[in-house]
């Protein structure tokens, strides 16, 4: 797994989802973070058993609340939880890839249970010929929580359904040639949130995209904050931020590089585009730095507005050819 860029931290909000992501770790007995040659590589921490099959091990933790350690390896393998709380957690942060294998044509990890956490795993090689929506993970209902992953060379990194009382929070993880236009049910991104109550993405890495947006959520309320978002060797990419139906929080401490290949170079940062179902009074966009690339040959908006609601635009750092704002 790459080096992620060393960036600001956000807020001190961040810094119970992370302590809750180590105590989970930290549980995991020592015998079940290096499996043994040839022994079954997913087991559940509380009870010591180990499965051959993710699937297995997320039906014996049903509706309770337990930890998966997944040994070292590359794995054609996905699983659904439908209940309680589960933890994926790697026993070797960036060792442990999920390639190609995907659930219900949706994705590796498909959750709708009470909540689920994802850390240190690598998603890969994500398509589904049928929606284009192939995803490292896909959410439907509950909380989610995901740290130092890594998504790439796949239709989505994470998408998820409707759930308005839901959170989703995304730290230190990295977005690496994701997205797709070429469905007609309309474009994949490398993250894509419907109607959440809350997303948080922090100190993560988003790259060389391939269509769509780089972060386009639906939620009510986010937290963009300390991420880089690196568009120079992008290709038929879209939207750095996209909130399409507007959205209250913040967009903060970002460095933004928008490159020269795009099907949609209008804006970096893009407010209610689609609708109107979220308020954005009061969204503080500040402390970004925002550049083009040296190939670029046109002029952009850092910030394009279609709500009309009254935006918290405070002091960023724009380099040539990009116009602070425009209300559309």
């Amino acid at each position: 797994m790459e080096d992620h860029a060393r960036l600001p931290f956000a807020s001190r909000s961040l810094v119970l989802p992370l302590l809750l992501a180590t105590l989970a770790l930290a549980a995991i007995p020592a015998g079940a973070l290096f499996a043994e040659s040839g022994q079954a590589p997913y087991t559940v921490t509380e009870t010591g058993k180990s499965y051959s099959r993710l699937q297995d091990a997320v039906n014996a933790i049903g509706g309770g609340k337990g930890t998966i350690s997944i040994a070292p390896g590359r794995y054609a393998d996905c699983a659904v939880q439908s209940e309680g709380d589960v933890s994926f957690m790697a026993a070797q942060p960036g060792s442990t890839v999920f390639d190609g294998d995907i659930c219900e044509d949706k994705a590796a990890l498909v959750f709708r249970g009470r909540s689920a956490t994802v850390s240190g795993l690598v998603f890969q090689n994500m398509k589904s010929p049928y929606s284009g929506n192939g995803a490292g993970i896909r959410i439907e209902r509950g909380n989610l929580t995901v740290a130092q992953s890594w998504f790439k060379d796949s239709q989505q990194g994470i998408l998820s359904a409707n759930d308005p009382t839901g959170r989703i929070v995304v730290d230190k993880s990295t977005f690496t040639r994701l997205g797709t236009c070429e469905f007609s049910a309309g474009c994949a991104h490398s993250i894509y949130i419907g109607h959440y109550g809350s997303l948080r993405v922090t100190r993560s890495r988003f790259e060389i995209g391939r269509g769509g947006h780089y972060l386009k959520s639906r939620s009510a309320r986010v937290e963009i904050a300390s991420n880089s978002f690196d568009d120079s060797q992008g290709k038929w990419s879209n939207y750095m931020i996209d909130l399409p139906a507007g959205s209250t929080g913040q967009v903060t401490n970002n460095w933004f590089v928008q490159g020269s290949d795009h099907e949609n170079h209008s804006a970096l940062i893009a407010i209610a585009a689609e609708s109107h179902d979220n308020s954005a009074d009061g969204l503080q966009i500040a402390g970004n730095d925002a550049r083009l690339a040296p190939s670029v040959d046109w002029t952009t908006v850092f910030v394009a507005d279609w709500s009309g609601d009254r935006l918290a635009i405070g002091e960023n750092r724009l380099g040539a050819g990009i116009k602070r704002f425009e209300r559309r």
